[in-house]
């Protein structure tokens, strides 16, 4: 039988603290993960090797019973060869707990070379696809142990159920791409957590034009190349779900960043700018162009306008976010007062200045 060095398997020292040895699994896995190697078969045996690695060194108890295994590899291999281990020469005899205890609850009996015996507390369905070294050590399966699932799983007892299929449960990418600092284990049974999914985030950048009509991005998101429809109205610093389309099935965020307008300032889906108007304008009225984010609309200013007025224009604002209807566009109006006048001008201003202050106070 091979000696498997998991140390090696997952690229890090013997003296490697847990951190370390997560930090390697969660590298190693992602990029070799079944999920985003559809149909590699090399990708797919590293994926076990890696998985098989970190369930012996992620786990404090089989850990130590593997540095045990690995000081005394010879000797276990002369005894295996000549059946001393059949005869009470078990090198590790003097190990608390054998190699049979690194498991918790209930599960699988057997015999291992030279007829020690050692239990597996487990789930038979996770171990499929790992080596005989980790199954004789770490299971009690052995040899004897059917990776392909031909001869049943192990049930009560140690007892096979005829036509049981099982299989290797490596970690999802779900998993893996969990938050790194959260828990490891849940109390009490010796096993992984499934750490929380992460959720993808992307930036999308937007003019106001844009969210008046809606626009798409395309966001690149593990490899893949994902075109992503925004739809109208949408605020800035929004958050966009896209729900499973990461990989492994997890969501995607997407935030939108709505980029300052020269002309219009916002609120909600109401829409605000300014308007010049001319001195006439002000004072006889008269029709205005105005500007809007879909095109032109005519504004009729009433004759003595004030400057700073507001008129509101129904319908003509931004559309609100998967809602009816639209905001409303809040003109302000701005007098320009005419520069450089003439002598000429300036006598006829004076005079329309004599006549409003006969129209007494508040007309100026």
């Amino acid at each position: 039988m091979e000696y498997r060095d998991y140390y090696a398997t997952l690229g890090v020292p013997r003296n490697a603290g847990q951190a370390d040895i997560k930090k390697a699994f969660r590298k190693l896995a992602r990029e070799h993960h079944p999920d985003v190697n559809k149909g590699n078969a090399a990708a797919e045996k590293r994926f076990k090797e890696i998985s098989e690695a970190n369930e012996v060194l992620s786990d404090p108890e089989k850990r130590k019973l593997y540095d045990q295994l690995g000081a005394n590899w010879q000797a276990y291999q002369q005894a295996g060869a000549t059946g001393d281990w059949a005869a009470g020469g078990n090198p590790f005899a003097g190990f608390t707990g054998g190699f049979g205890g690194a498991g918790r609850g209930g599960g699988a009996r057997g015999s291992g070379p030279g007829g020690v015996r050692f239990e597996y507390h487990g789930n038979a369905e996770d171990l499929a696809g790992f080596s005989e070294f980790f199954r004789t050590f770490f299971t009690g399966e052995g040899s004897a142990f059917d990776a392909a699932g031909a001869s049943g799983a192990a049930g009560a007892g140690g007892q096979r159920r005829a036509g049981t299929r099982v299989r290797m449960r490596g970690p999802t990418i779900e998993e893996l791409l969990g938050d790194i600092d959260g828990p490891e284990a849940a109390p009490g049974n010796g096993r992984r957590r499934a750490p929380a999914p992460e959720r993808y985030e992307a930036a999308a950048e937007m003019t106001l034009e844009e969210v008046a009509r809606g626009s798409t991005r395309h966001v690149d998101v593990g490899g893949r190349r994902i075109e992503v429809t925004i739809p109208a109205g949408v605020t800035d610093g929004q958050r966009i779900r896209l729900s499973g389309v990461g990989p492994g099935g997890v969501d995607v965020y997407l935030r939108v960043k709505v980029k300052p307008h020269p002309l219009f300032t916002r609120d909600g889906a109401n829409l605000t700018r300014e308007q010049q108007i001319t001195l006439r304008q002000a004072l006889l009225g008269g029709e205005v162009p105005v500007q809007t984010l879909t095109g032109r609309v005519l504004l009729r200013i009433p004759a003595e306008t004030q400057n700073g007025r507001v008129f509101k224009l129904t319908g003509q604002g931004l559309p609100r976010f998967r809602g009816e209807g639209r905001g409303d566009l809040l003109v302000r109006t701005r007098v320009v007062l005419p520069t450089g006048l003439s002598d000429d001008a300036k006598e006829a201003a004076e005079r329309f200045f004599d006549l409003a202050e006969k129209q007494g106070p508040g007309t100026l």
